[in-house]
């Protein structure tokens, strides 16, 4: 797209030229159903309205009042910006601080679905439950589970009288045997997740248990010891000249609703000491540590990914699943790429340590190193294995469902789905044995790894 700055107007009028008339861009307004994500938009008088669609349901998701120019924003900060392509029929969508946007068709009007009073009961729930993990979940056969066996074995068991208690009991254990952690049934502040066995999910006590470990451990005689990003970032000056940056997730970096730029300067704010800019000298190797990462946004990711690299490269591509009868069928794959960020970069040696508390957007990171040019070494036990966005789909009865429906495909088109990425070097993570000895043994091969690869 050829952009028109003001200043280039400036100049041709100053040249006695008259500035061409812009061509009006089609209206964004009007009915759009998405590729994928059994979603329809109905976008009218400056109000952007999400319906969450399965053969059997339409329920009302988010919603956004309009802030500029193809961009909504909704009640919690996050900017949704609506792009039209050519005679306005096709258009995008991309939530701000995404990877990947989502693709656009024009419908007449509204299912009919939408336009009606939905069921409210337990069989209701039930229903739309099962059939948006039928249309969305595209992993049943890598899981080994028949999801037509399971409605087969739980429907008769649901009735107008099940209750609240019964019914999540119900969902959880239908959801159970997948052992994803991006599969979740919440009812309120109730929640059920389950991950991939022998893996411990991250949360906030098992992170501060590790950071005071951590601290008193690894880094005892580092130096500049600090914590950045609400404390989500720490780094410090290991005493061999390697730097060492511990990143428990790729969110929260700002207060509350703020601007995902916001988050964004925060993390540059970090890597700006971190790689040398602030009047430190660049490390002479990186260890980065993920062991405890519940993830957040991709683009902070690749972000982070461009601060390590002169030379662009493909991070990975995504596609989500967008055949509702058909789990074979494919939106065509989004290429991500890594490209060099501004500012202070280092491109020597990075040690990342992993391990199966390494989730989502840590593991997307984990994938976006995979090619970077320069020398990068994984070390710990796999990752989680969960790397797709999350739906989060609300039912007729006020309970929620989340799962995914993308997959984040290498450059050969394969995937880490469930089996996780797996480290170059096998290192024990934060057993208790480890932690009884007081040892941190992927920490000190990580340490000893960029010794001799910058004594070279």
């Amino acid at each position: 797209m050829r952009i028109i700055t003001a200043t280039a107007v400036a100049l041709a009028l100053a040249a006695g030229a008259a500035p061409a008339t812009a061509a009006q861009a089609p209206s964004t307004d009007g009915i759009w159903r998405t590729d994928g994500y059994g979603t329809v938009l109905s976008i009218r008088n400056g109000t952007f309205q999400e319906y969450q669609t399965t053969a059997v349901s339409c329920l009302p998701g988010d919603s956004a009042r309009r802030t500029g120019p193809g961009a909504y924003t909704r009640s919690d900060g996050v900017v949704l910006t609506v792009r039209t392509r050519g005679d306005g029929d096709s258009g995008s969508v991309r939530a701000d601080g995404d990877v990947g946007a989502r693709n656009l068709h024009r419908i007449a009007e509204l299912p009919d679905a939408c336009t009606g009073r939905a069921a409210k009961g337990s069989p209701a729930a039930f229903d739309v439950f099962w059939q948006t993990f039928e249309e969305n979940y595209p992993f049943f056969a890598a899981k080994g589970v028949d999801w037509h066996a399971v409605r087969d074995r739980y429907r008769p068991g649901v009735h107008e009288d099940t209750s609240p208690d019964e019914l999540f009991a119900v969902f959880s254990e239908m959801v159970g045997p997948l052992n994803d952690a991006h599969v979740a049934v919440q009812d309120g502040r109730r929640f059920f997740s389950q991950g991939r066995p022998g893996t411990v999910q991250p949360d906030g006590t098992l992170d501060a248990r590790v950071k005071e470990f951590v601290v008193g451990r690894d880094l005892k005689d580092a130096r500049n010891v600090r914590d950045f990003a609400n404390g989500r970032i720490t780094y410090a000056d290991l005493p061999g000249g390697q730097g060492y940056v511990r990143i428990s997730g790729f969110a929260g970096y700002a207060a509350d609703g703020a601007p995902y730029a916001a988050e964004l300067a925060e993390l540059d704010r970090a890597l700006d000491t971190a790689l040398g800019r602030n009047g430190g000298r660049p490390p002479k190797g990186l260890v980065i540590d993920l062991r405890i990462n519940g993830g957040g946004s991709d683009a902070l990711g690749v972000h982070l990914a461009g601060r390590l690299t002169d030379t662009p490269y493909l991070a990975y591509s995504k596609r989500a699943r967008n055949d509702p009868a058909d789990p074979t069928r494919h939106t065509l794959p989004q290429p991500v790429y890594v490209t060099p960020a501004q500012g202070v970069r280092y491109t020597g040696p990075v040690a990342v340590l992993t391990g199966g508390s390494t989730v989502s957007a840590g593991e997307t990171f984990v994938q976006a190193l995979m090619d970077r040019p320069g020398r990068t070494v994984r070390i710990g036990q796999p990752t989680q294995g969960v790397f797709s966005d999350v739906m989060v789909r609300g039912l007729p009865n006020g309970m929620a469902a989340w799962l995914p429906n993308e997959e984040y495909l290498t450059r050969s088109g394969g995937t880490f789905d469930g089996t996780g990425i797996a480290p170059h070097l096998t290192e024990p993570v934060f057993t208790d044995e480890e932690f009884a000895a007081g040892r941190d043994s992927a920490f000190d091969r990580a340490v000893d790894v960029l010794r001799k690869q910058t004594a070279r």
